[in-house]
């Protein structure tokens, strides 16, 4: 893959390239419509397909916050046309890297030496290249090591940068601009805690030894002494990613261990830490034959509030929801109707999400749940495209749903499409809920 030699970090130079993105973007409008009137027949599949290339192209070279969003909106599969979630999904780890000279002036400029003085061997050329960083493998002292390093001027170009793809999110999505307000404040400051690696170092090493008691994970070593607020240095994991992994044709076994490694990591997480990795895109996983799988990258953690984890896990519980007025109080309180609804939007809203808090919870429901049931992703993502075609709530004057819903759907999201390539057979009851919060699963 073709090194980039710069990145684009003042403000002018990133909103121009944005501002060539948009005339791009204008153009292949007209260039559908033009076809449209020769061709009636002519679908958008063309125009998706011109756009998510283009859009792409801009984003992989900026990096940072901007190609991060398209990053979060290729994991939700029912929001985006499918030519949108493709190519944008590339950014998960397959995004142009830095070349050397910019690695080398990053580490002498934060750690005070270059690669060849802190390692016994480092390796120039990226392993893995996305978003916010990209990751070399070096040795020392014996040990295979990773090295994560963060893009130049990503920390500085978070909040003008989300500005500026703020107006492509909100055609792309279809969202009016006030549904989008309150999510952008919270994707701002959780890409602000990305780019912030001591942060992320010191959460990485918490939340690995919280969790290094849940059967087959897998978690890196870290060294502080050979990290800086823009290198992270890890023990190098073996393992394929999601994609390369299936390619293997691994045994049902496997992909049930795996699923069921990352069912239980993440309820851990969520019920028992209230905090999440919140970032399960298949680029921070590495998985292998033996059914085991490695994690890393905890840049992207959410903290869950007490008020809003109990008013959340409510929704699993049926007989809780049969009660109408404590339904509508619980829905308050996650902010998906308001008080200034009227009765009949009310009941329009909570019928619709009841619908579908029926099909997102049922895991949760049984025992034991098939995540290679086709029948029933493609009842999700068809209602999910019945809910985004919808005029009353493309019409909504206010954004329903809790900003603190935002990374924790987008956390469950994620994790089902992974169980979902997987084919994954995993306990899902309350009863493994409750013993991995009592701590009565072992490794």
């Amino acid at each position: 893959m073709k090194e980039q030699s710069n990145i684009p970090t003042s403000k002018v130079e990133r909103a121009g390239k944005f501002v060539t993105t948009g005339l791009k973007v204008g153009t292949n409008y007209i260039k559908h419509y033009t076809r449209k009137l020769m061709d009636p027949s002519t679908t958008k599949e063309e125009l998706h397909q011109d756009n998510a290339a283009d859009i792409y192209d801009t984003l992989s070279n900026l990096k940072g916050s901007a190609l991060k969003v398209a990053q979060m909106l290729s994991m939700d599969k029912g929001m985006l046309p499918k030519a949108y979630t493709e190519k944008f999904a590339m950014s998960q780890y397959s995004a142009p890297p830095l070349s050397g000279p910019l690695v080398v002036n990053t580490f002498v400029k934060t750690l005070g030496k270059s690669p060849s003085q802190l390692y016994d061997k480092f390796e120039m050329q990226a392993s893995n290249a996305a978003s916010i960083g990209q990751v070399h493998k070096a040795t020392k002292d014996g040990k295979i090591l990773a090295v994560k390093i963060q893009y130049p001027g990503v920390a500085n170009s978070v909040k003008s940068d989300l500005r500026i793809v703020k107006p492509f999110a909100i055609r792309i999505v279809g969202m009016n601009e006030v549904d989008m307000d309150k999510y952008f404040e919270e994707i701002e400051g959780k890409l602000l805690e990305e780019t912030d690696y001591k942060l992320e170092l010191r959460r990485s090493v918490a939340l690995s030894q919280a969790c290094a008691h849940i059967p087959n994970l897998q978690f890196p070593g870290y060294y502080p002494d050979m990290s800086s607020d823009r290198i992270i240095t890890m023990d190098w994991l073996e393992g394929l990613h999601l994609k390369e992994f299936l390619l293997t044709n691994p045994t049902q076994e496997a992909r049930n261990k795996i699923g069921q490694a990352l069912w239980d990591f993440y309820q851990f997480q969520v019920h028992s830490l209230k905090q999440v990795h919140a970032d399960p895109h298949p680029g921070n996983f590495l998985m292998r034959p033996d059914g085991s799988v490695g994690i890393f990258d905890f840049g992207c953690v959410k903290e869950i509030p007490e008020d809003f984890y109990v008013n959340y896990f409510l929704l699993v519980d049926k007989e809780v929801l049969k009660d109408e007025k404590r339904r509508h109080e619980i829905y308050t309180n996650l902010e998906m109707i308001h008080p200034s609804d009227t009765p009949k939007e009310v009941e329009f809203f909570s019928g619709l999400f009841q619908h579908m808090i029926d099909l997102l919870t049922l895991p949760f429901t049984l025992e034991n749940f098939d995540f290679g049931n086709e029948a029933y992703f493609n009842e999700i993502y068809a209602y999910m495209d019945e809910l985004y075609n919808m005029k009353e709530i493309r019409d909504s004057k206010v954004a329903r749903g809790s900003r603190h819903s935002l990374y924790i759907n987008r956390t469950y999201f994620g994790l089902y499409s992974i169980l979902s390539d997987l084919k994954a057979n995993v306990i899902t009851g309350p009863g493994r809920i409750q013993e991995l919060v009592n701590g009565k699963l072992k490794a």
